[in-house]
């Protein structure tokens, strides 16, 4: 079985630095849905992993982040797409736990639930710290430019191992064709 794993927020959909607190807030970057649904249809499973700090700040509570990737799943089941599970970290920054990236947490227990190894498994992701985390987990580090890409790649990190996209669109056809 083949796995992989997502970051949400400007990978799958359009990010925003007040957040993405309701529902209507999510909007698909375009093309993420379809290429989601054509990873599944080439047999690979996907996983999302996401930092959403916001249930520690107060700016949505768990019933609405439900309801945002109610949403998420509803317009990709439309598309014949599935994401097998999302995993997230509902702490802040400051709060020292082990499942907010740049940290492995997530991705660990993936890696455990599944009984999988993941050192060929992408981590597609927008930020150093998705990188990051990708790393430490012995994932395959992948970026794409929508979100924070763009300002990820013009940052002084060193991303000479990660492989580099326009968009998920483009790196799941990548993954699916087998030219990585």
């Amino acid at each position: 079985m083949a796995y992989l794993i997502l970051d949400r927020d400007g990978v799958i959909n359009q990010d925003s630095d007040d957040y993405i607190k309701r529902p209507e807030e999510w909007i698909p970057v375009p093309g993420s849905l379809k290429a989601i649904a054509r990873a599944n249809r080439a047999g690979f499973r996907v996983i999302v992993v996401t930092n959403q700090s916001g249930l520690a700040r107060g700016y949505f509570d768990i019933n609405k982040l439900n309801a945002i990737h109610k949403k998420m799943h509803q317009k990709l089941a439309r598309l014949g797409g599935k994401i097998e599970a999302v995993f997230f970290c509902p702490h802040a920054p400051d709060d020292g736990c082990d499942c907010r990236k740049p940290k492995p947490g997530m991705l660990n227990e993936i890696r455990e639930r599944l009984n999988i190894s993941l050192d060929k498994v992408w981590f597609v992701g927008d930020t150093f710290s998705d990188v990051q985390a990708a790393r430490s987990a012995g994932t395959v580090p992948v970026l794409v430019r929508t979100g924070k890409g763009e300002k990820t790649l013009a940052s002084d990190n060193d991303l000479t191992d990660v492989q580099i996209f326009s968009d998920l669109a483009s790196c799941i056809e990548t993954l699916v064709n087998g030219k990585n």
